[in-house]
Order: C-alpha cells, then sequence, then structure tokens
C-alpha cells in the first residue's frame, strides 16, 4: 500500500505533462524535475515517473514522424508537374495548381491534422487515466510507449 505522499506525489507528475499547454516543452521539463527529485523516496514514484516520461518521449517521435512523412508529401503534391523553366514561373503559379492538386494538398493537410489532433486527445485521456489509477495506488503502464528510461 503506497502513502498518501507517494500517490499524491505520482499524481502531480502526471497532471505535470499538461504544462505543455502554457509552457514550451513543460511536458518534459516538469515531470523530470519531479521524477529526479522524488525517485529515491519511493519505487511507486520513480516507476511512474519513467512512465510518463517514457510516454512523453515516444509522443514526441510519432509527432515527429507525422512531420516526417506529411512535410515531404506535401511539398511533393505542392510542386510535382510545375514548369519551372520559365522566368515569369512564380507569377504563374497559380494557374498551374488545378483542382486534383490542390485537393491533394487538403487532404493529406487534413489527414496530417487529424492524426495529431487524435494523438493530442488520447494523451489528454490517458495522462488523466493514469492519475486516477496512481491516485488507487495502482501503477499506470501507458500503451504504445518506447521504453527509453527502464
Amino acid at each position: 500500500m503506497e502513502t498518501t505522499a507517494n500517490r499524491n506525489t505520482a499524481i502531480l507528475m502526471q497532471l505535470s505533462a499538461y504544462t505543455q499547454y502554457f509552457i514550451p516543452l513543460g511536458n518534459f521539463i516538469f515531470p523530470v524535475i519531479i521524477w529526479s527529485i522524488k525517485k529515491q523516496e519511493s519505487k511507486f514514484v520513480d516507476y511512474n515517473g519513467k512512465q510518463i516520461i517514457n510516454f512523453q518521449l515516444s509522443l514526441l517521435v510519432y509527432s515527429l514522424l507525422l512531420v516526417i512523412i506529411a512535410v515531404p508529401l506535401l511539398l511533393y503534391t505542392v510542386f510535382s508537374g510545375m514548369d519551372f523553366n520559365s522566368i515569369d514561373a512564380f507569377n504563374n503559379m497559380e494557374q498551374q495548381f488545378t483542382t486534383g492538386r490542390i485537393s491533394g494538398i487538403a487532404a493529406i493537410a487534413i489527414i496530417a491534422a487529424v492524426l495529431f489532433i487524435t494523438l493530442k486527445f488520447v494523451e489528454f485521456f490517458l495522462i488523466i487515466y493514469a492519475s486516477v489509477k496512481n491516485s488507487n495506488g495502482e501503477n499506470y503502464n501507458y500503451p504504445f510507449t518506447i521504453k527509453f528510461i527502464k
């Protein structure tokens, strides 16, 4: 049975990931600070600290992969088939955009945005779920998490 102090520390550590909405990289900074201060005092805090840090790092990797895939596809869709040989190519660029090209650009942008928003919604609710589990004194393993810290 975990002490109330350890459970509260684990909850605070989980919820500190929400600072990303107010402070850039807050979702990494604050859980790491809390974890590094309290990990020696409790195995419960140590375990759940590793979980939230691994989860946040995994989400960063998944977001970067999304960008690495979406940006080249978007650029290819925008610039494929364009004639850049004429001197006035950039002034007549709007004439080279067809309905098919615009719909392709929109489709890639919408798919990437939907995937990113879905990732953020899943993150939001999993952090709440992990906090509830920690408040009950239970360890929580985030799904689809790469184990960077073991």
